[in-house]
């Protein structure tokens, strides 16, 4: 059978697969956004990004690296697939229609997605996103008479205050991840490999039940671990060297992150500086994170305790960003970052990851961090970090 054959058995045969949220969370999310899309004058949006499909509808799939596009107008939702990813847009995809396109042939999903946007004049796109490609953008503008406006923030609006529902699924994601630290920090040793303690945390975090995740562990030893997205390489971990560890378990695709740094041994005098550097920036954010408040407001907080510091060590400048529904490369969800310039206000139910890591350039970096969720007096901790820069 082709992949319409396929597309109509599993209809019938199989129904939507069971899944973390119900059809009234994805009517609510939708609802939001179509509010959003009512306020701007957007007739069409043209949704390209795999983390903004799933949140919307629930599509979910491990190949993202295919072309698809979601269309919302006020009537209807339209996910075209791949003919290969048509078992889970069937499946998973709370959705009004499911239309497909051969794999082999990219370039077929051009007329469909005309005739969705025929008769719209005023479509929203993410011109700055990730998923929307060149050509299909190109063929496109050239194929319809429409005025074409940047998504802003009509998904991302929505996306970054998280339901309870939500809230209990990224709570699973920490539960598991803690576990694949511990596990890794266990097997800390002279002589072991950063890829073996790579290894270790996999193996617990899929063990615990992870979904397979959108970054893998990450793990730098030593003087990797002064150098930003250094990750495991087969590097022997040596007496008193320090191991950077970043995880962030999955579960229905959400994931809280966490940073640890743990010493092969006795940590400095150095290293037990940083890290309480570190425990006050986290300490300083959670307090700042307040309901009505800006993100850039809580970014100058963070600055005034990393002034000591500020000659010492590199730091990204990014004191914040959010997380949610995502998918490789890349659990970093994007809505909003904590960050100097940033002007978004704090909501009650915004997540964070806060990736504090100060790194001293060819020597060694000390990372902790919490993920957690904005409340009316401040921010509340997801993950429980164990803290503890020693074994």
């Amino acid at each position: 059978m082709d992949y319409r054959a396929y597309r109509a058995a599993l209809g019938e045969q199989v129904g939507r697969l069971p899944a973390a949220f119900d059809s009234a969370e994805y009517r609510r999310r939708l609802g939001a956004v179509r509010e959003g899309m009512a306020r701007e004058g957007v007739d069409a949006l043209l949704i390209t990004d795999p983390g903004e499909v799933c949140y919307l509808t629930g599509y979910s799939t491990f190949e993202v690296s295919v072309a698809i596009a979601l269309v919302v107008t006020a009537e209807r939702t339209a996910l075209q697939v791949p003919s290969i990813e048509t078992g889970p847009a069937v499946t998973m995809a709370h959705v009004d229609e499911v239309l497909g396109y051969r794999w082999e042939f990219p370039r077929e999903s051009v007329s469909q997605l005309l005739d969705l946007l025929a008769s719209h004049r005023r479509i929203a796109t993410a011109l700055w996103g990730s998923g929307l490609r060149p050509g299909l953008m190109e063929a496109l503008r050239d194929g319809l008479a429409a005025e074409w406006v940047d998504t802003g923030e009509l998904v991302a609006a929505v996306r970054r205050v998280k339901s309870d529902a939500e809230l209990a699924v990224l709570a699973e994601s920490a539960r598991i991840t803690e576990r694949g630290l511990a596990a890794s920090a266990q097997a800390i040793a002279p002589g072991v490999t950063d890829s073996e303690i790579a290894a270790v945390g996999a193996r617990e975090m899929l063990a615990a039940g992870s979904e397979f995740m959108s970054m893998q562990p990450i793990v730098a030893a030593g003087v990797r671990s002064s150098i930003i997205h250094s990750n495991h390489n087969g590097h022997v971990i040596t007496e008193g060297e320090p191991v950077f560890l970043e995880y962030g378990a999955v579960r229905h695709r959400y994931t809280a992150p966490q940073m640890r740094t743990v010493v092969c041994g006795a940590p400095t005098d150095a290293m037990r500086r940083l890290y309480t550097a570190c425990a006050e920036l986290v300490e300083a954010l959670q307090h700042g994170m307040r309901a009505g408040r800006t993100l850039d407001d809580a970014a100058g907080d963070a600055e005034a305790v990393l002034a000591p510091h500020a000659d010492e060590v590199f730091f990204s400048g990014v004191f914040g960003y959010t997380v949610g529904a995502q998918f490789p490369p890349s659990w970093v969800e994007g809505s909003a970052f904590i960050a100097r310039g940033v002007e978004t206000v704090f909501q009650p139910g915004m997540v964070f990851h806060l990736p504090i890591c100060l790194r001293r350039p060819g020597e060694w970096g000390i990372g902790m961090s919490e993920t957690v969720v904005v409340e009316a007096s401040g921010a509340r901790a997801l993950t429980r970090n164990d803290w503890a820069l020693g074994q």
